[in-house]
């Protein structure tokens, strides 16, 4: 066996189960599940029936590559989206289709890291443990950068020693962040391009709650609009990662794609060529259906918001708690330590939301996930907001 299957942390929702094992949950209350970051909302009818009229593909090998009009209609979707220079996304050469952004991160790195010399991949902390994950297994260490309320949540790339960039092959970034939310600026986008540029190492924009925001005038910065702002149409040194699961309530069709440096993608579709990988051709069908309509997702963005300024005033009763600047995660701060608030909240109240350091590492005897917990206001508003005012009688009735 690959000896570096050893390195890998259980997954939060094992040590989740684990906590919460052996505890009774109230049965005249209905369980409500703030844990888990699924789309609940319903997935838009016509790409079902996209899927549903195009069965007949699964006689079909699809390609590595994905349909000449997938990749046209995420290049457009992606220059209209990002202010890209027009013509700078060539969908032959920018862009690969893959079965959602999980697979992505994780085989994107097994191909572009060097393992026959210092290798480091670099990560926010909190992070999506794939990302650590994918470092373990393509033989480099992961390295985390604390993201709390002292930094906006965000890392401070300044105070990140020059040698850590100097074994760095991948700097991954999460904007919107999961699971605080916050949005990377243009300024800091730039600084970071500078430094791959210095020391030669991948930025990996993780983006996958980009379309998740609350201003329709204001969508958050992408990693690829910064290089266009700055003049960098080439991308150089730059992949982003995107998804239809949180964009168009679709987890299940897996579908998303990688766009960026054409060089870095040429190596990777090689990779994946023998990897296996290629999205069945009703899932490519029906991607091009939803990336091609804004209207459902203007309604998911009102459907969250609507949830937010439910749920917010609510919880800030009990706890510290702020809006995101995006995505669907609340990230507040518990008045008394996250796994016992995780624990006690399933055990005497049936919701159920997981704790902050089980998203985190704990580097320098410092984990910022620590007296956090992670909700994602997923379930439909009524039930968000009878979470709340459950989790408000929780805390003022808790006794240690």
């Amino acid at each position: 066996m690959n000896s570096n299957l050893e390195r890998l942390h259980p997954y939060p929702f094992e040590k989740l189960a684990k906590l919460k094992a052996g505890i009774t949950v109230p049965e005249h209350l209905a369980p409500i599940s703030l844990g888990i970051g699924e789309p609940k909302h319903p997935a838009p009818a016509f790409v079902k029936q996209v899927v549903a009229d195009n069965l007949d593909r699964l006689a079909n090998y699809p390609t590595t590559k994905g349909l000449d009009e997938l990749r046209e209609t995420i290049a457009n979707w992606a220059t209209r989206r990002f202010s890209l220079s027009e013509g700078s996304m060539d969908p032959a050469r920018n862009i690969v289709p893959v079965n959602g952004t999980r697979e992505a991160i994780f085989s994107l790195v097994q191909a572009v890291v060097d393992s026959s010399k210092p290798a480091t991949v670099v990560s926010p902390n909190p992070f999506y443990q794939v990302y650590e994950g994918a470092a373990f297994l393509a033989g480099a260490d992961p390295v985390y950068l604390p993201c709390d309320a002292s930094n906006g949540f965000i890392p401070d790339f300044d105070k990140v020693p020059e040698s850590v960039w100097a074994s760095c092959q991948v700097l991954f970034l999460c904007s919107p962040g999961n699971p605080s939310g916050a949005v990377i600026s243009r300024e800091t986008l730039t600084k970071v391009i500078e430094l791959a540029d210095r020391h030669d190492f991948i930025v990996a924009s993780d983006e996958c709650y980009s379309e998740l925001y609350p201003d329709e005038a204001n969508p958050p910065e992408g990693l690829l609009q910064t290089c266009a702002a700055i003049g960098r149409h080439d991308f150089k040194r730059c992949v982003v990662f995107h998804s239809l699961s949180k964009r168009s309530n679709l987890p299940g069709l897996r579908s998303g794609f990688v766009a960026g440096d054409a060089d870095v993608l040429a190596g990777y579709l090689k990779y994946r060529t023998y990897h296996g990988c290629a999205m069945p051709i009703h899932n490519q069908l029906a991607s091009i259906a939803a990336w091609n309509d804004e209207e459902h997702v203007k309604q998911n963005r009102s459907a969250y918001r609507a949830k937010f300024e439910a749920v917010v005033p609510i919880l800030r009763e009990v706890m510290n708690v702020d809006f995101p600047d995006a995505g669907f995660y609340l990230w507040p701060e518990t008045p008394f330590d996250d796994e016992t608030f995780a624990r006690e909240l399933s055990a005497q109240q049936n919701v159920h939301v997981l704790p902050g350091r089980y998203l985190s590492r704990t580097v320098d005897g410092h984990n910022p996930g620590e007296n956090r917990v992670r909700m994602a206001l997923v379930a439909p508003v009524e039930e968000c907001v009878e979470a709340a005012h459950r989790i408000v009688e929780f805390v003022k009735g808790f006794k240690a």
